[in-house]
Protein backbone atom coordinates (compact mmCIF):
# COMPACT_ATOMS: atom_id res chain seq x y z
CA UNK A 1 0.00 0.00 0.00
CA UNK A 2 1.46 3.36 -1.04
CA UNK A 3 1.24 6.73 0.57
CA UNK A 4 -2.24 8.16 -0.04
CA UNK A 5 -2.12 11.93 0.31
CA UNK A 6 -5.21 14.01 -0.23
CA UNK A 7 -4.30 17.67 -0.39
CA UNK A 8 -6.43 20.61 0.61
CA UNK A 9 -6.34 23.81 -1.40
CA UNK A 10 -3.04 25.63 -0.95
CA UNK A 11 -0.96 22.56 -0.12
CA UNK A 12 1.85 21.64 -2.48
CA UNK A 13 1.57 18.09 -3.80
CA UNK A 14 4.61 15.81 -3.65
CA UNK A 15 5.70 14.06 -6.82
CA UNK A 16 6.29 10.29 -6.82
CA UNK A 17 10.08 10.63 -6.41
CA UNK A 18 9.56 12.83 -3.35
CA UNK A 19 7.08 10.34 -1.87
CA UNK A 20 9.77 7.67 -2.27
CA UNK A 21 11.81 9.64 0.28
CA UNK A 22 9.45 8.68 3.10
CA UNK A 23 11.54 7.01 5.81
CA UNK A 24 8.64 5.43 7.74
CA UNK A 25 7.17 2.91 5.31
CA UNK A 26 4.19 2.07 7.54
CA UNK A 27 2.69 5.55 7.00
CA UNK A 28 -0.19 5.29 4.56
CA UNK A 29 -2.42 8.32 5.18
CA UNK A 30 -2.04 12.09 5.41
CA UNK A 31 -3.15 11.97 9.04
CA UNK A 32 -0.42 9.50 9.97
CA UNK A 33 2.15 11.58 8.08
CA UNK A 34 1.02 14.74 9.88
CA UNK A 35 1.48 13.05 13.28
CA UNK A 36 5.03 11.89 12.55
CA UNK A 37 5.98 15.25 11.05
CA UNK A 38 4.57 17.14 14.05
CA UNK A 39 6.57 15.00 16.47
CA UNK A 40 9.75 15.72 14.51
CA UNK A 41 8.89 19.45 14.30
CA UNK A 42 8.40 19.57 18.08
CA UNK A 43 11.90 18.15 18.52
CA UNK A 44 13.25 20.86 16.21
CA UNK A 45 11.45 23.55 18.21
CA UNK A 46 12.98 22.19 21.42
CA UNK A 47 16.42 22.32 19.74
CA UNK A 48 15.89 26.00 18.86
CA UNK A 49 14.79 26.82 22.41
CA UNK A 50 17.93 25.42 24.02
CA UNK A 51 20.44 26.64 21.42
CA UNK A 52 21.99 30.10 21.11
CA UNK A 53 22.27 31.46 17.58
CA UNK A 54 24.01 34.54 16.21
CA UNK A 55 22.99 36.63 13.22
CA UNK A 56 26.06 35.28 11.41
CA UNK A 57 24.80 31.72 11.91
CA UNK A 58 21.12 32.27 11.23
CA UNK A 59 21.39 34.34 8.07
CA UNK A 60 23.10 31.65 5.99
CA UNK A 61 21.86 29.14 3.46
CA UNK A 62 23.36 26.36 5.58
CA UNK A 63 21.29 27.36 8.60
CA UNK A 64 18.06 27.65 6.59
CA UNK A 65 18.62 24.12 5.27
CA UNK A 66 19.62 22.83 8.73
CA UNK A 67 16.37 24.03 10.31
CA UNK A 68 14.34 22.14 7.70
CA UNK A 69 16.52 19.06 8.24
CA UNK A 70 15.94 19.22 12.01
CA UNK A 71 12.19 19.57 11.39
CA UNK A 72 11.78 16.60 9.04
CA UNK A 73 14.88 14.36 9.19
CA UNK A 74 13.08 11.50 10.91
CA UNK A 75 10.33 11.46 8.29
CA UNK A 76 11.85 12.44 4.91
CA UNK A 77 15.12 11.33 3.33
CA UNK A 78 15.30 14.68 1.48
CA UNK A 79 14.83 16.82 4.62
CA UNK A 80 17.08 19.87 4.45
CA UNK A 81 17.73 19.59 0.72
CA UNK A 82 16.40 21.90 -1.97
CA UNK A 83 13.60 20.66 -4.16
CA UNK A 84 14.51 19.24 -7.55
CA UNK A 85 11.09 19.70 -9.12
CA UNK A 86 9.01 22.73 -9.95
CA UNK A 87 5.82 23.23 -7.96
CA UNK A 88 2.53 25.10 -8.22
CA UNK A 89 4.14 27.78 -6.03
CA UNK A 90 7.65 29.08 -5.66
CA UNK A 91 10.47 30.13 -7.91
CA UNK A 92 11.91 27.92 -10.61
CA UNK A 93 14.00 25.16 -9.03
CA UNK A 94 17.14 26.63 -10.63
CA UNK A 95 16.51 30.03 -9.00
CA UNK A 96 16.22 28.77 -5.40
CA UNK A 97 19.84 29.43 -4.40
CA UNK A 98 19.89 32.86 -6.03
CA UNK A 99 16.63 33.98 -4.45
CA UNK A 100 17.64 32.63 -1.05
CA UNK A 101 20.96 34.52 -1.20
CA UNK A 102 19.08 37.71 -2.15
CA UNK A 103 16.73 37.23 0.81
CA UNK A 104 19.57 36.60 3.27
CA UNK A 105 21.45 39.66 2.00
CA UNK A 106 18.30 41.79 2.20
CA UNK A 107 17.65 40.67 5.77
CA UNK A 108 21.21 41.53 6.82
CA UNK A 109 20.70 44.98 5.29
CA UNK A 110 17.33 45.46 7.06
CA UNK A 111 18.88 44.58 10.42
CA UNK A 112 22.02 46.67 9.97
CA UNK A 113 20.09 49.73 8.79
CA UNK A 114 17.03 49.24 11.01
CA UNK A 115 14.92 49.46 7.86
CA UNK A 116 11.94 47.82 9.58
CA UNK A 117 10.91 46.87 13.10
CA UNK A 118 12.04 43.45 14.36
CA UNK A 119 8.51 42.07 13.91
CA UNK A 120 8.34 43.28 10.32
CA UNK A 121 11.80 41.97 9.47
CA UNK A 122 10.84 38.53 10.78
CA UNK A 123 7.51 38.51 8.95
CA UNK A 124 9.01 39.79 5.68
CA UNK A 125 11.71 37.13 5.90
CA UNK A 126 9.15 34.39 6.52
CA UNK A 127 6.93 35.59 3.67
CA UNK A 128 9.76 35.71 1.13
CA UNK A 129 11.11 32.37 2.32
CA UNK A 130 7.81 30.60 1.75
CA UNK A 131 7.44 32.39 -1.59
CA UNK A 132 10.77 30.92 -2.72
CA UNK A 133 9.47 27.49 -1.65
CA UNK A 134 12.85 25.84 -1.14
CA UNK A 135 11.67 22.35 -0.19
CA UNK A 136 9.29 19.72 -1.59
CA UNK A 137 7.20 19.91 1.61
CA UNK A 138 6.99 21.83 4.87
CA UNK A 139 7.78 25.32 3.56
CA UNK A 140 5.06 27.12 5.51
CA UNK A 141 5.91 25.41 8.79
CA UNK A 142 9.62 25.97 8.14
CA UNK A 143 9.19 29.69 7.40
CA UNK A 144 7.16 30.16 10.59
CA UNK A 145 9.86 28.49 12.70
CA UNK A 146 12.54 30.61 11.02
CA UNK A 147 10.49 33.74 11.84
CA UNK A 148 10.34 32.60 15.47
CA UNK A 149 14.11 32.07 15.48
CA UNK A 150 14.69 35.55 14.05
CA UNK A 151 12.38 37.33 16.48
CA UNK A 152 13.52 35.41 19.57
CA UNK A 153 17.22 34.81 18.95
CA UNK A 154 18.25 37.90 16.98
CA UNK A 155 15.86 40.46 18.48
CA UNK A 156 15.27 38.91 21.93
CA UNK A 157 11.50 39.29 21.60
CA UNK A 158 8.63 36.86 22.17
CA UNK A 159 7.83 34.43 19.38
CA UNK A 160 4.71 34.99 17.32
CA UNK A 161 1.41 33.43 18.39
Amino acid sequence: MGLNLEYIEGQTPLDEDEKEGLLIKTISTKGELDEFEQTNIQQAIEWTLKTKFTEEQVLTEEFVLLVHKKMFEEVWKWAGTKRKSDKNIGVDKYQISIELKNLLDDCKFWIKNKTYSPDEISIRFSHRLVKIHIFPNGNGRHSRLIADILISKLFDKTVFT
